[in-house]
C-alpha cells in the first residue's frame, strides 16, 4: 500500500520527510528486537510507521554507518557492505534508545512554519488580500483532512501504526485550520479597531526572551 498524502507544511529533513534523528533512534528500536539486515530495517520501518513516511535504503545505510561509528551498533565484520550485512545493537545503543524514548523533544521554540511565515508576510503587503491567502490555504487543509479521514475509514482500522499516524496528522491539520481561523479573525478586528500607537520609548528596550519553558 503506497500513501501519497504528504503536506507541504512539514519542515524539510534530509532527503525524506523523516527527521534524521528519528530515523537514527527508530533503527535502534528495531535492532533492539534482534540482529537485522539493512534492507530488512528499511522495510520494517516503513511497515511500523503505517507506510506514511518514505525512507530510502541509502539513508538507512548512511545512518547505520554513523551508528556503528558512534559505537551504538555492530556489524558482521566478515560480510561485505550490502543487503547481506547484518547489524545488532550494542549496550551503548540500548542506553541511547532508552534515554531518547524518555526525553521530551525541545518544543520551547516554535518551528519555522512556512504557512505561518506566509501569513505574517502577507498581512504587511499593501496589494495582497491576506484573508484570501488564508482561505486558499484553509480550503487546501480541509481537503487534506477529508483525504486522511477517508484513508482512516478505508484502511487504517486494521493497521495500528497507520491509525496512530493518521490520528496525529488529523489533529495537526485541525490545529492549523483553527490557527488560520483565529488569525483571520484577529486581523479583521485589528483592521476595524486598530490598536493605539505605542508611545515613544524613553530608551532602548530590553531584549525579550522568546523561548518558553527554558531556564532564565
Amino acid at each position: 500500500m503506497a500513501i501519497s498524502l504528504y503536506t507541504q507544511y512539514y519542515p524539510g529533513h534530509d532527503t525524506c520527510w523523516v527527521d534524521a534523528v528519528s530515523v537514527r533512534h527508530a533503527l535502534l528500536a528495531l535492532l533492539a528486537e534482534g540482529p537485522k539486515y539493512g534492507l530488512q530495517l528499511r522495510e520494517e520501518f516503513v511497515e511500523r510507521t503505517g507506510e506514511v513516511w518514505p525512507l530510502n535504503v541509502g539513508q538507512v545505510y548512511t545512518t547505520l554507518q554513523r551508528l556503528e561509528r558512534d559505537g551504538l551498533v555492530e556489524s558482521d565484520d566478515a560480510a561485505e557492505p550490502g543487503p547481506q550485512k547484518g547489524f545488532r545493537i550494542t549496550d551503548g545503543g540500548a542506553l541511547e534508545l532508552s534515554g531518547w524514548l524518555r526525553t521530551p523533544p525541545d518544543l520551547s521554540l516554535p518551528p519555522r512554519d512556512e504557512l505561518v511565515i506566509k501569513v505574517l508576510v502577507a498581512v504587511r503587503l499593501p496589494d495582497v488580500d491576506v484573508h484570501e491567502v488564508i482561505q486558499v490555504h484553509r480550503r487546501y487543509l480541509v481537503e487534506l483532512m477529508q483525504q486522511w479521514t477517508r484513508l482512516k475509514e478505508d484502511e487504517a482500522g486494521a493497521d495500528l501504526g497507520l491509525s496512530l499516524a493518521v490520528d496525529a496528522e488529523l489533529f495537526r491539520l485541525d490545529s492549523v485550520i483553527r490557527w488560520l481561523d483565529t488569525a483571520d479573525g484577529r486581523i479583521r478586528r485589528a483592521t476595524v479597531d486598530p490598536p493605539d500607537p505605542a508611545p515613544a520609548a524613553a530608551g532602548p528596550l530590553p531584549k525579550m526572551r522568546r523561548r518558553v519553558g527554558g531556564r532564565r
